[in-house]
């Protein structure tokens, strides 16, 4: 089976760099032209169920994308993005001005750390895998819409390595890491595939 993991399209709060983790917010008009562009790219692609965030920019992201395929979109709270706590809302400048203690933990081991009021690494991955196990077991071509950590935590999983080696499976916005999973054994077959989202002028 093929598994299509998808981060969904920009926010306004992801232009201004802030956290977002469970805030519902919508894409931007940037990120609405980066899912068509995405959707264009996946026009031909296989695809036998779509699965989906319940926070809009992913909901957003994934009825873009099913205008080529007319699939039902399931949607799997388990696939909500990393629940960030009391960062929600910050920006980034924010969190290195306050929060200097704690950001040295999460760079040092992520894995050891909980967000105030928040998930854990390993609480996100416990959650989000629960998805990813029906999805698998019903061995249909699927597409996934969810988020940055989410994401992170299902390919940790998928390739065996510690969530401390999470930023090394960190995808961008709007792009498409494609799986195959043939007898139990998954093949990585493209990480973080943005190239869709190029035109002529950007290249």
């Amino acid at each position: 089976m093929q598994l299509i993991l998808i981060r969904h399209g920009e926010t306004l709060w992801n232009k201004e760099k802030r956290v977002q983790g469970t805030t519902d917010i919508e894409l931007s008009a940037t990120g609405i032209e980066q899912a068509r562009k995405l959707a264009l790219s996946l026009a031909d692609a296989s695809i036998g169920a779509i699965y989906a965030s319940p926070l809009k920019r992913a909901r957003q992201t994934a009825e873009i994308i099913n205008g080529f395929h007319g699939r039902k979109i399931e949607i799997h709270h388990e696939l909500m993005e990393m629940n960030m706590g009391d960062f929600e809302g910050l920006t980034f400048t924010e969190l290195m001005a306050g929060e200097k203690e704690f950001l040295h933990r999460w760079i040092t081991d992520p894995a050891s750390v909980k967000m105030p009021r928040g998930e854990s690494l390993a609480e996100l991955q416990d959650r989000a895998w629960r998805s990813i196990e029906k999805l698998i077991a019903a061995e249909q071509n699927a597409l996934v819409v969810s988020h940055n950590f989410t994401i992170a935590t299902i390919l940790c999983r998928l390739r065996k390595i510690s969530l401390s080696e999470f930023r090394s499976t960190c995808v961008d916005n709007a792009s498409r890491t494609q799986i195959r999973i043939e007898d139990g054994e998954t093949h990585i077959e493209a990480i973080n595939d943005s190239r869709h989202l190029k035109t002529e002028t950007d290249v």
